[in-house]
């Protein structure tokens, strides 16, 4: 797909590269499902750059947006599954 990855200008290039890791964790999850571990740990470090809910839900909606992918969702899947389970969207 094209679209862009929504990121925040203020923030470092580390941090871009962490965030845009995330969305394409969310992205692998509906395509060929991810790891929980490997995926939570990508929201873990989303969340140390984006501690805000306001923040968060906007970017995420953005990448909804543009992609189809639910962040909420993929995110509320992780919780829900155990350690070692895969997290396979549709």
């Amino acid at each position: 797909m094209e679209y862009q990855y929504p990121i925040d200008h203020d923030w470092s290039t580390e941090e871009i590269v962490d965030v845009i890791k995330y969305f394409e964790s969310i992205e692998q999850a509906y395509e060929k499902g991810i790891e929980r571990d490997q995926f939570m740990n990508a929201y873990r470090r989303f969340k140390e750059i984006v501690p805000g809910k306001a923040q968060e839900k906007n970017l995420c909606d953005e990448f909804e947006e543009q992609s189809g992918y639910s962040s909420y969702r993929t995110v509320k899947a992780a919780k829900e599954s155990s350690a070692g389970d895969k997290i396979r969207m549709k």
